[in-house]
Parts: C-alpha cells; sequence; structure tokens
C-alpha cells in the first residue's frame, strides 16, 4: 500500500521535473502527440462518411458524382495522414533529446547531490545499491520516458478521441463498449496492481544483488585466501534467488494481463457485432449527438472503433510493466535526492595572510600564512586568527547511534608542532577522535576548539582544508602520477608537485616510471606497490600544505623496509606541524611528544614514551608484550 500511495507524488513530481529540465520542447512535443494520436482515430469518421454515400445513392440509384466525393474524402484522409506522420516524427526526435538530456541532467543532480551528503550516508549505505541508481534505476527510467510516457498518452486519447466518435454516432453501442472496457480495466487493476507490487520489489532486490557484487570484487583477495569462493557462491544464490522469485512473480503477472485483455477486446467486438444487427434488425431509434438512423453506415465504423479501442486500452495494459518499473527507479532517485544533506552552519573561514605593522590582513595572493576569518555577530567587527594548528578537546562525548556512547570524556591538547599519538586495540575509538576532528561526525556533548575557535563555528570545507589526511587505505583516481598528486590543491603548479614528492621521498620511485610523472594510473593503482601508493598519498597530502596532519595507521599495510622510506617521508612532512597519529607499530609513536592510550573509548594512560614506561601500565605491557597491537 505504501508504495501505491507513493506513486501519484512520484508521477507527479517526475513530471514537474521534465517541464523544468525543457520547459519548451516538451510542451511541443506533448501536442505533436495529442494530434498524431487525434489523427490516428478518425478514419472511423470518414468511412462513415464514405459508407453513407455508398447508402444513399444505392437507395436513390443516383451514382452521379459519389466517385469524386469518395475521392475528396480519401484525399483529406491521406492529408491528415501526411500531417500526423510529420507530427510522430516530430515528436520521437524531441522524445530522444528529452531522455537523454533528463537523465544526463538527473545524472548530474545524483551526483551533485552525492558529494552534499555525509559521511555517515555512505558509511549506512550499501556502496553497489548506490551505483545501482546511476546504472539500474536509470535505464528503467529511459525506457518508460521515452517509450511508456508517450504510447501511454497515445492510447490515452486515441481512446478518449474514439469513445466521444461512438457517443456521437450511438449512444447505445457506445455503452456496450464502456460496460466491455469496465471489465478491462477491473481485470488491469486486479492483476496489474499486484505485478506492480513485485516489481518495487524487484528493483530493491537488484539494488541488494549488485551491492554484493560490487561488495565480493573488492573483497576478492580475502575471499580467495580464506577460501571462501563457495560460501560466496551460495550468498549469491540466496540473493539471487531472491530477485529471480519476485522478478518471476511480476512478470507472470504482467505477461497474464495482455493475453487475457486482447482474448476480452475479440469477445467485446463479437458481442458489439451482435447488438448492432440487433438493433438494426429492431429498427430502434438511435439515441445520439449526430441524429443520424442506425444503419450500416454506423455498425461497420463502429465495429473498427471497438477493435481500436480495445487494442490501445490493450497497448495501455502493455507499458504497465515499464511504468512499474520506471517509476520505482524514479522513487529511489528521488529517495536519494531527497537525502539530508551535510549540515554547515559555520561562518568562519580560513584565508590567504600577510603582516602589515604587526597586523594580520586578507590578502588574495598565496603568502604561505594563513588565517582564520572571523565575523563577530554582536557588533559586526571582524577579526583575524592565525592558523597555528592548537587543537584541543574538552569533556568530548559521541555515538554513532544514539544511546550508544563510543567516546567518554575525551580532553586533550596538542600545541602547534607537537606530535600526538593514539593507541589501544581495534575499536577503542582512535579514528573516530580524527573524524571528529575532521567533523565527518558531530559530537554529542563537549567541546573542541581550534586554535580557540569552536569547530562548530568553522566552515566544514575551510576547517578540511587546514588538515591533511594520509589514510591506511590509499585511494588513487585514473589520472596522472602528476594529477593524483596534484588532487591534494589544485592551483598548485607542477614543480610544487615535484616538490612536495621529492619531500615525501616518492620522487625517485616515480621518475623509474615508463612515463615518469605522466604515468597513468589506473585501477587505484594496481600496478604500484602498497609503498608507492602510500608515498603519492603523503605527497598528495604535502603539496596542500596544512598546518594540522592525521595519519591514520599510515604504514600498518606495508613492510619493514617499505616502512622505512615511507616513515622518512612522513617525518619530511610531520615537520612543523602539529600532528595526530594512530599507529599498531608502537615503534612509530616512540618519538611522540605525548601519547594517548585508549580503553573502550576512554583514554586511560597519556604522556611521553619514557614517562608510560616508566608507569609500567598498559602501554609498558603492549610495548614489551610485542611491537604490533592485535
Amino acid at each position: 500500500m505504501k508504495n501505491k500511495k507513493s506513486n501519484p507524488g512520484t508521477v507527479k513530481r517526475l513530471i514537474k521535473t521534465l517541464f523544468s529540465f525543457y520547459p519548451i520542447i516538451l510542451p511541443i512535443t506533448i501536442f505533436c502527440i495529442i494530434f498524431s494520436a487525434v489523427v490516428s482515430s478518425m478514419p472511423s469518421i470518414f468511412m462513415q462518411r464514405v459508407i453513407a454515400m455508398v447508402e444513399s445513392s444505392w437507395a436513390s440509384g443516383d451514382w452521379a458524382g459519389v466517385g469524386g466525393e469518395i475521392l475528396s474524402v480519401v484525399a483529406l484522409l491521406a492529408l491528415f495522414y501526411v500531417l500526423s506522420l510529420a507530427a510522430a516524427t516530430t515528436y520521437s526526435q524531441m522524445m530522444a533529446v528529452i531522455t537523454q538530456g533528463a537523465l544526463k541532467k538527473l545524472r548530474e543532480k545524483m551526483f551533485d547531490k552525492m558529494q552534499d551528503l555525509p559521511i555517515k550516508y555512505f558509511d549506512t549505505h550499501n556502496h553497489g545499491d548506490i551505483m545501482s541508481h546511476y546504472t539500474n534505476d536509470i535505464d528503467t527510467l529511459r525506457q518508460m520516458v521515452s517509450q511508456s510516457f508517450p504510447q501511454l498518452m497515445i492510447s490515452v486519447i486515441t481512446s478518449l478521441t474514439v469513445l466521444s466518435i461512438m457517443i456521437y454516432y450511438c449512444v447505445w453501442l457506445a455503452a456496450v463498449v464502456v460496460l466491455g472496457v469496465a471489465g478491462m480495466l477491473f481485470i488491469t487493476k486486479k492483476i496489474g496492481g499486484r505485478s506492480a507490487k513485485y516489481f518495487f520489489r524487484q528493483q530493491e532486490a537488484i539494488g541488494k544483488e549488485e551491492g554484493y557484487i560490487e561488495e565480493i570484487m573488492n573483497g576478492q583477495k580475502v575471499v580467495k585466501v580464506f577460501c571462501r569462493e563457495e560460501a560466496c557462491k551460495n550468498d549469491f544464490n540466496e540473493i539471487n534467488n531472491e530477485l529471480f522469485t519476485v522478478s518471476d512473480r511480476a512478470n507472470k503477472y504482467a505477461n497474464t494481463l495482455g493475453p487475457i485483455l486482447n482474448n476480452v477486446g475479440n469477445i467485446l467486438y463479437v458481442i458489439v457485432a451482435v447488438a448492432g444487427g440487433a438493433l438494426l434488425l429492431s429498427g430502434a431509434p438511435n439515441l445520439s449527438i449526430s441524429g443520424l438512423a442506425i444503419s450500416i453506415s454506423v455498425v461497420v465504423p463502429f465495429l473498427n472503433m471497438t477493435k481500436q479501442f480495445a487494442g490501445n486500452i490493450g497497448q495501455v495494459s502493455h507499458q504497465i510493466n515499464a511504468v512499474v518499473m520506471g517509476l520505482a527507479g524514479a522513487k529511489r532517485i528521488f529517495a536519494l535526492l531527497d537525502e539530508q544533506s551535510e549540515q554547515d552552519d559555520g561562518y568562519v573561514t580560513l584565508v590567504n595572510a600577510k603582516e602589515e605593522n604587526g597586523e594580520l590582513k586578507e590578502c588574495a595572493e598565496r603568502t604561505g600564512i594563513w588565517a582564520w576569518r572571523h565575523p563577530h555577530r554582536a557588533d559586526g567587527s571582524v577579526t583575524y586568527e592565525r592558523l597555528a594548528g592548537d587543537v584541543r578537546l574538552q569533556d568530548v562525548d559521541f555515538g554513532y547511534e544514539e544511546n550508544k556512547t563510543v567516546l567518554h570524556d575525551i580532553t586533550l591538547y596538542a600545541e602547534p608542532g607537537q606530535k600526538v599519538a593514539f593507541v589501544g586495540a581495534t575499536g577503542a575509538g582512535k579514528t573516530t577522535i580524527t573524524n571528529l576532528l575532521n567533523r565527518f561526525y558531530d559530537i554529542a556533548d563537549g567541546k573542541i576548539r581550534y586554535d580557540g575557535i569552536n569547530i562548530n563555528k568553522i566552515k566544514k570545507k575551510d576547517l578540511r582544508r587546514s588538515l591533511g589526511m594520509v589514510l591506511q587505505d590509499t585511494n588513487l583516481f585514473t589520472g596522472t602520477v602528476m594529477e593524483n598528486i596534484r588532487y591534494g590543491r589544485l592551483d598548485a603548479s607542477d614543480d610544487d608537485c615535484v616538490a612536495a614528492a621529492k619531500l615525501a621521498g616518492a620522487h625517485d620511485f616515480i621518475t623509474r616510471l615508463p612515463e615518469g610523472y605522466n604515468t597513468v594510473i589506473t585501477g587505484n593503482g594496481a600496478n604500484l606497490s602498497q609503498g608507492q601508493r602510500q608515498l603519492l598519498s603523503i605527497s598528495r597530502a604535502a603539496v596542500a600544505d596544512p598546518p594540522v596532519m592525521i595519519l591514520d595507521e599510515a604504514t600498518s599495510s606495508i613492510d619493514t623496509r617499505t616502512e622505512a622510506i615511507v616513515q622518512r617521508g612522513m617525518d619530511a612532512l610531520m615537520k612543523g606541524r602539529t600532528v595526530f597519529v594512530i599507529a599498531h607499530r608502537l615503534s612509530t609513536v616512540k618519538n611522540s611528544d605525548v601519547i594517548m592510550v585508549l580503553e573502550q573509548g576512554r583514554i586511560i594512560e597519556r604522556g611521553s614514551h619514557n614517562d608510560l614506561i616508566a608507569q609500567k601500565g598498559k602501554y609498558y605491557q603492549l610495548y614489551t608484550g610485542a611491537f604490533e597491537l592485535e
């Protein structure tokens, strides 16, 4: 029932969207469709006129001039057909433009919307299911807009036009047709309604299946190393069987509808023929607008109109499959577009600055000095605070879900240039803290201040621009090595990118690549080693030149020899910056200014490496027992 209620709203919104995309072309296309449909309904009028001429001449025995009149009627009909052909050609071409253009704009809107969604959306939605919006849902919408909508309009308009002509010629026979069509509509509602329910489920099942395939493709190494191929096949078969079941039921109902309606239409044709014959024999008066007596000139065209009318009602039923699938796709697309965008109430921005007479002044050029531009709403004044990298968390509580706190009373500070390390078992809350610094998630209680400014007051884009991140999972994009490094700062010159690569220790291996910095990377850098990919990630962070760095287990997935190279690159990158380090290998955090030991979302120990060793607490046990946290 929920889907049925939502259909009218989806249809209305889809039509409104199409009109917003093509406010001029779409009305012209609709006019051409209407014109073509009306003209296709008119042959019966000409047939009635010709038969009436023959009847009149037969009764009077006067055949003079009948041939010329018939030829004029046929010529007029031919003219209408030519105009109809022109209208049909026009709307076919325009519908191609509207369909492809609308889908292009919808894909753009979806992708733009995706960039505005919070990280939480991607953490809670299957990536393959998100991808199905761009593939399967868009494809079903294409079929509906390009084929089903025009065909439905033609069928409905033709049916209404033919019905009007029927009523004009003979009310009695029109009543017989209307009763028959009422039965066809009842059957369509019953069978088509069941079909619609399963087509909606089919769209959801397709998204689920595509999500599972994408998940397994990304995890092929894990699947093979644990010999889980057969288990994956079984899981896929289960999901695929679910898709088969709903698709089978949807298409069974849909495919049953056509033959039933065709046979009902044939039966209706016979009933009208019998009723017309009975009216001819009875000599009953014809209650109609035309005032014509019931005769062969009325009954014969009526039979033709009955066939045409029933055929168009059947054509409507044939389009139900595509319409329902298209509406299901449109509903999922609109659901994505209606997702709550990431909220940002910040008003403090990050600007380039220069110092004049001991005061910071905003400037357009890049000076290497950044400042927070802080408008004060109370008096309208604006102050500038140098971006130093002083980060403080005070009494912070946080949970990914309500009533499920994962961080408890976190208080810490990092002064400019300090290196702060987080250690602890998986799930202790290390990465969660860095997610809060970026405002990927907002805290439930407490305060986070950045250079003395509450980070809720800082625009998210400016906040994140001041923070560099090197993650354990390196994401490289299709493009050249130079373009991947420049991703950290799009206005960086080639010299800036090369300097960043040298700083990170990546220049040496880059120059040995086939095309050097112009070597094209594909497949997330599948042709590079893990260490090389990480060095490119560090280079990307280096070219951004942020005052604060977050290193989230950046060396945990590489070997010890490569780690030494990467570590040198990170040491160069960290110099003079405030740095937050998350590491499983405790040897990489020994030189930190302060080490925070976390357990179940709480800081249980803090201090330098020597201080914590002297305390002989949790850190001491970890360090002396093993160099890696399991």
